[in-house]
């Protein structure tokens, strides 16, 4: 994989040109997009800005929901073949501004929803990469781009990033704008960050945030969050994790707790789990809206999984969905519980390792929660199952409060690292 950090270390030593970055992952694509086929678009005129900035020289994917000017937003549907916007959505903007490049449009699920896209996991090519930001994902863990944009409004840039053994963050919810991405939830979606490593994506999210407090400081993250209060959490109410999950998350754990991590064991409330149970009528109440035109002038030309979830959605009673976001926001109350006595909580980033073949995109069960409340999750790599599939587990924290999840990220990181 290409680090982004490394890329700008060595560009500004002058050992990297400019252009070196671009000419990398060129190459790269050269290589490995005709297997993996996680890009729809590639830019070929994209050249370095002539400012500088946090991200200068890195070139960037973007998830194919996401408006760059001049390139065509396809939706991962035919209805929008030919679709060329005019103007970059607003985190494309942001991302110019901090000198990265938009290089290539990467594949997304149809409208981001579960239908399968063509795009191979690189690290097991005859397992799914998970969605829906797939070709965001793959193409960061082929070491075709070293930063992609992604949104997940269940788990779909959590758990691609756990499926394909990357870093990645779900930021707290709002903290990067969705203006010009195609809406599926307004209460859900959520702008994501691939990379490498977990010190990759805070750099990136402190510089489209304008954040550099959320920036991890140089040096060895056990001793830079050393003493750390992880918060073991398994999500009960989402049922219950694979083999390989469940041993990753152990294996996680005790890796931290041997790096000077405090363990604690936690307890969701119920209100939670009731959270959980909501999170379906609050999507798909406005999917049903955000959607409608693709529905009502469209149905018959829709992939069936979001066909099927499009005509069920129709039905969902406005009265249900108010009930939902008041029990929702109780429950973000009472979530603030659970940090009272922990920096971050260390759970499972998907089910278990990415199924085998091209059907499903996996499930979100263990994402949902946190996407519901808003709270930022960050996707740690580096573990495995007995077969050689990655196996992620996150780091979580309570809304505004970025930068502990990447703290913690990084650290179970380097925890996992340290123990071979």
């Amino acid at each position: 994989m290409l680090s982004l950090l490394d890329l700008l270390r060595r560009m500004d030593a002058g050992t990297l040109p400019p252009d070196g970055a671009l000419a990398l992952c060129r190459e790269a694509i050269a290589a490995r997009e005709p297997e993996v086929e996680a890009l729809v678009h590639l830019d070929e005129t994209a050249r370095p800005g002539a400012a500088g900035g946090p991200l200068a020289g890195i070139p960037l994917g973007v998830k194919d929901i996401i408006d760059v000017a001049g390139l065509p937003t396809r939706m991962g549907s035919p209805l929008y073949e030919g679709n060329l916007p005019r103007a970059d959505a607003a985190i494309v903007a942001m991302a110019r501004r901090a000198g990265a490049i938009p290089l290539a449009k990467t594949t997304t699920t149809p409208f981001a929803y579960l239908d399968p896209t063509r795009t191979r996991n690189p690290a097991v090519p005859d397992c799914t990469p998970g969605g829906s930001s797939s070709g965001s994902a793959a193409a960061v863990a082929a070491g075709m781009l070293p930063l992609a944009l992604g949104t997940q409004t269940g788990g779909s840039v959590i758990r691609p990033a756990a499926y394909c053994g990357v870093a990645a963050i779900k930021p707290s919810a709002r903290l990067l704008p969705t203006v010009g991405v195609k809406c599926f939830s307004w209460t859900l979606d959520t702008v994501g960050l691939f990379a490498a490593s977990v010190q990759d994506v805070a750099h990136a999210l402190a510089a489209l945030a304008r954040r550099p407090e959320l920036a991890l400081p140089e040096g060895d993250p056990l001793t830079n969050h050393a003493g750390i209060r992880l918060g073991i959490l398994h999500q009960d109410f989402a049922g219950d994790p694979e083999p390989e999950a469940a041993a990753a998350l152990d294996e996680a754990a005790r890796a931290a707790e041997r790096a000077g991590a405090r363990l604690v064991a936690l307890e969701s409330p119920p209100l939670l789990a009731d959270a959980w149970r909501l999170h379906g009528i609050i999507q798909n109440f406005e999917a049903a809206q955000a959607l409608a035109w693709e529905w009502d002038a469209h149905r018959d030309a829709l992939p069936p999984e979001l066909r099927g979830l499009l005509d069920e959605a129709q039905s969902v009673d406005a009265a249900l969905y108010d009930d939902a976001r008041r029990i929702v926001h109780h429950a973000r109350e009472a979530a603030r519980g659970i940090f009272a006595e922990v920096d971050a909580i260390l759970t499972f980033a998907a089910p278990g390792p990415a199924p085998r073949g091209y059907a499903s995109t996996g499930s979100s069960r263990f994402n949902r929660l946190w996407t519901l409340l808003g709270d930022p999750c960050v996707a740690v790599p580096g573990l495995e199952s007995a077969d050689g599939r990655p196996v992620g587990v996150q780091t979580i924290s309570r809304f505004g409060r970025d930068e502990k999840a990447l703290a913690a990220g990084a650290f179970v990181a380097a925890a996992i690292a340290a123990r071979r």
